[in-house]
């Protein structure tokens, strides 16, 4: 049975600039949008203020907010307030504390549910492997491996012949090439948040906001959350 189209996409939503940019992109090229956050028992919600505005800004079609506490049964710096965050002193390439066990896979399985039942025919992620966190779950053979699942594991895929398409169009962009993408797209860099730490304002010492301040620092930018770093300058650990 040849494979039909199918409209609108689920963007899976944290808050940060990969999912904002996803966001955009989605916004873009696959109208209706529908946003996923998922509350899964992180240490902190500030994400979750930014993913509201962020779908208030882009005026999704719906924007789920989930609650699914998960916390207690995944153990990672991220979900036991306790731990300490990983700083710049990590060995390359080792898996961080940082890693949610099976995190991805959950979000994308509770996405790929939804979007089968709304009819979209695209799954937004911000998986990045370029400027890689050592997370297993954001790798090319992850995604890959999700996509032929969710084509084996649907009733749209076994007998509709529609298939559910996981989009990762920020795997193989560096955070510098994101920076610049998301301001031709217009992202609101300023309603983003990326910050393990929480708070008010980003730590600037977590990997996540190394990351951040390496992209911006990429591509000439002044992160508005920091507007203190001037493009090329670092901040002190």
């Amino acid at each position: 049975m040849p494979t039909r189209p199918a409209g609108g996409s689920v963007v899976l939503l944290s808050g940060g600039m990969d999912s904002a940019t996803c966001l955009a992109l989605a916004a873009r090229d696959r109208p209706p949008v529908h946003a996923l956050t998922v509350v899964y028992g992180q240490r902190h919600l500030r994400e979750i203020r930014s993913a509201r505005r962020l779908g208030r800004r882009y005026a999704v079609a719906r924007h789920i907010v989930l609650d699914l506490p998960l916390g207690p049964l995944l153990d990672s710096a991220l979900t036991r307030s306790g731990r300490p965050l990983p700083g710049a002193r990590r060995r390359r390439g080792s898996i961080p504390t940082t890693y949610v066990p099976a995190r991805n896979t959950i979000l994308l399985a509770v996405a790929l549910g939804y979007a089968e039942s709304e009819g979209c025919g695209a799954i937004y992620y911000g998986a990045n492997a370029v400027d890689y966190s050592g997370y297993p779950d954001c790798r090319p053979e992850f995604v890959r491996a999700f996509a032929r699942l969710a084509r084996l594991a649907t009733r749209a895929g076994v007998e509709g012949g529609r298939t559910i398409r996981v989009v990762a169009p920020l795997l193989h962009r560096s955070k510098g090439d994101i920076v610049r993408l998301g301001d031709r797209l217009g992202v609101p860099w300023e309603l983003t948040w990326s910050c393990y730490a929480g708070g008010e304002r980003p730590c600037g010492q977590c990997d996540a906001c190394r990351l951040r301040a390496r992209g911006f620092r990429q591509a000439g930018r002044t992160d508005p959350l920091v507007p203190g770093l001037r493009p090329g300058s670092r901040r002190s650990a």
